[in-house]
């Protein structure tokens, strides 16, 4: 009666197992015919009520029957096993001779294109390339560079103040105490950084923006090495059919001063509505440092001379580039930067 009884819990359970579609069906029936409340377990716990001849020859056969369900089990497994593998690798499978998905290089803004290509041009002639903080002392910012205290820059609707003595640098001239205080004569160089005003944004204006400074001082230096230097930067910037125009101006840092012009690279000079009309355009100041401001580093200005130039970087981009909006350059849009590959 027993050996019936386990003859037919082995075919049901060999029934159920290949009725079995995954692990979890595999899992269910192991627990149902091996776990504690099991098929196998109670009949097995059912030997007590055999006599021990009876309990000798069902527990022998009924080993093998849970032996033989273990192994089929075992198969099962191994089989959806492999059979989930299969369907995943078919699932997964890559067809070579398609085409590869397209990569995305970035590109670099606008900005960073026109500070690097401007760092390039000079450093081609010798400057080396001088970093100073974005936040500065007020000595370095206007006293060091020769700005009166009625001075319309220092007051605080154009220049922002962290305490009395600490602004965030509102030009890149602030470089130009630091350089004659702590660089060995002679040298050449330049300084980009951002700089900060209390500007309201529109078209033209940021309360953030680019400049690049640059200062000579040695022995000699005139403001025919000025202009050359220039003249030099904006046929390479620009192209070599440019020209450029120096005209009169103030700076405290700088005498004599000069606001340098080039010759409209949109029209060639003859006027258009990028130069309104003058075939000029106006891209930076510029002059031969003043005596006062070497003086902060102890130069001998009888022995050294030196000139200085300040171009904003913004406005040099728009015109190279054609954007009529400085807003743009600060929208993180990337189907703007996306252009300027």
């Amino acid at each position: 009666m027993q050996d019936n009884k386990l003859t037919e819990v082995l075919e049901e359970a060999k029934k159920m197992l290949m009725e079995a579609e995954d692990l979890k069906d595999t899992e269910d029936l192991r627990v149902k015919m091996l776990g504690k409340k099991g098929e196998f377990t109670a009949m097995l716990r059912g030997m007590s009520e055999l006599s021990k001849e009876q309990r000798k020859e069902f527990g022998k056969a009924a080993n093998q029957a849970k032996a033989e369900f273990e192994a089929l089990l075992n198969e099962r497994i191994d089989e959806i096993k492999s059979k989930a593998k299969e369907a995943a690798l078919k699932a997964e499978r890559i067809d070579v001779t398609e085409p590869g998905k397209e990569v995305k290089i970035g590109v670099q803004h606008p900005i960073t294109q026109t500070i690097n290509e401007i760092a390039d041009i000079f450093q081609d002639m010798g400057y080396a390339v001088f970093t100073t903080p974005e936040v500065d002392t007020v000595f370095n910012t206007f006293d060091g560079l020769n700005a009166p205290e009625t001075h319309p820059a220092r007051d605080k609707t154009d220049t922002f103040y962290v305490d009395e003595q600490i602004v965030l640098r509102p030009h890149t001239s602030s470089c130009e105490p630091r350089a004659v205080q702590g660089l060995e004569l002679p040298y050449k160089i330049i300084s980009p950084g951002r700089c900060f005003r209390c500007d309201t944004p529109d078209a033209t204006h940021s309360h953030t923006f680019h400049q690049i400074e640059m200062m000579v001082v040695g022995e000699g230096v005139t403001m025919a090495d000025l202009k050359g230097s220039l003249d030099l930067m904006a046929k390479r910037l620009f192209g070599p059919e440019t020209r450029t125009k120096f005209r009169p101006h103030h700076f405290p840092f700088t005498e004599p001063s000069a606001e340098m012009d080039v010759s409209c690279f949109k029209c060639g000079g003859r006027g258009c509505n990028v130069c309104k009309g003058s075939g000029w355009i106006e891209i930076l100041g510029c002059g031969m440092t003043h005596p006062h401001v070497h003086k902060v580093g102890n130069i001998d200005t009888e022995k050294y001379t030196g000139f200085a130039v300040g171009m904003g970087v913004e406005r040099i981009a728009m015109l190279k580039y054609g954007i009529d909006d400085i807003r743009l350059l600060y929208e993180n849009d990337k189907r703007f930067i996306e252009q300027f590959k």
